[in-house]
């Protein structure tokens, strides 16, 4: 019997702004979930990062199950009534949509899930990351699945040396999912020239070329796209199976080091270095930074085991604060070039008004000799 892991996660209300959520929203989410959801998934595990609950599920199900997503979706529910009953601000922010309509894609919160048979040890990685997009998941992908100065298991191991199948989407655009399959190391030059432009091009799934087996997979949704209009930042999560046919833990944990500069930031609008928190890490300096949470676990007949956390150790202390000060210099720019994101990501937001108006203030002066 196959196993499927499925992440659903949603901004439903915070404390203070854009803090993080209060306990009672995360003991209303779990609880409704365990109470509830006992014919269905055979564990669960409940998260926070920032403002953001992510609920992880192992079940039997397959990937978009109708009564596993509304499960989900429901608990995202009533935990927005105590998140309005608590006043809490952004009472159910990412819930688009207020009926279920038979799978929660397209309805506001963010989904991955991966299925497959379980190895006899089954580890993976679970990550979510507040104030950011899903393109923020591309570098430190390509550089576990295809860099061997960051993944030497692709010249060590054999179970490895055949590369990888990156899946990219393009999240711009709306009418259907619109992907390439690309091979690494082949199409080493073509992913690349993808993956750069983050904003566009997302890494959708990762898959093993010698056994075909998923290694990967990030939710690419971009609220944008579905309300129309700015509503906040997507918050991505991402899966990603290691050890013996995949990248061990430490390669996949290895290139967040980097503090990488990512979309998101304050009104999701700027540009900032993504730092690797520990659990249940809140934001701060400016709705950030940008912050992603890393929660490895083992998977055994549908059950978890207790949920590891790599980024809580003494080495990563060092990284955050050297992650603080990339921060600091560049929002020492302000509002001023790569500080903030250009024009045609801000076009969902208020400045477009501004830009209307101003353009009528243009006039055209003529040549003189």
């Amino acid at each position: 019997m196959k196993t499927t892991l499925s992440v659903i996660k949603a901004d439903i209300g915070s404390i203070g702004g854009h803090i993080k959520p209060s306990r009672a929203l995360l003991e209303t989410v779990e609880g409704y979930v365990r109470e509830n959801g006992r014919d269905l998934i055979s564990d669960v595990y409940v998260s926070y990062t920032g403002d953001d609950i992510a609920i992880l599920m192992a079940h039997h199900r397959g990937p978009n199950d109708a009564d596993v997503h509304k499960l989900a979706f429901e608990a995202f529910m009533k935990g927005t009534q105590v998140a309005k009953a608590q006043g809490l601000y952004g009472a159910g922010q990412d819930l688009l949509k207020d009926a279920f309509s038979g799978n929660v894609r397209g309805m506001g919160p963010m989904v991955a899930e991966i299925e497959f048979e379980e190895r006899p040890n089954e580890p993976f990685l679970f990550f979510a990351a507040d104030k950011t997009s899903p393109g923020a998941y591309n570098l430190p992908l390509y550089l576990a699945f295809a860099d061997p100065m960051f993944c030497s298991g692709l010249i060590l191991s054999p179970k490895l040396g055949k590369g990888f199948k990156f899946v990219i989407m393009d999240v711009n655009y709306t009418e259907a999912d619109r992907i390439i399959e690309l091979n690494a190391p082949e199409d080493l030059y073509d992913i690349a020239a993808l993956l750069r432009d983050t904003e566009r091009f997302s890494i959708e799934a990762i898959y093993n070329r010698a056994t075909g087996e998923q290694a990967a997979v990030v939710s690419t949704s971009r609220l944008r796209n579905i309300a129309g209009k700015y509503v906040g930042k997507d918050d991505p999560v991402m899966i990603v199976r290691v050890q013996g046919d995949f990248p061990a833990a430490g390669e996949m944990l290895a290139p967040f080091a980097i503090g990488h500069y990512v979309a998101g930031f304050m009104r999701g609008s700027h540009n900032g270095p993504l730092m690797p928190v520990p659990h249940n890490t809140h934001v701060s300096y400016f709705d950030g930074p940008p912050i992603v949470t890393c929660h490895a676990l083992c998977v055994h007949n549908g059950k978890f085991t207790e949920a590891a956390d790599p980024f809580d150790h003494p080495f990563w202390r060092s990284v955050q604060d050297r992650i603080a000060e990339k921060a600091l210099e560049l929002r020492r720019q302000g509002f001023f070039g790569p500080a903030m994101l250009p024009y045609e990501e801000l076009e969902y937001g208020g400045i477009v008004e501004r830009m209307k108006d101003l353009e009528k203030r243009f006039q055209i002066r003529p040549h003189t000799e």
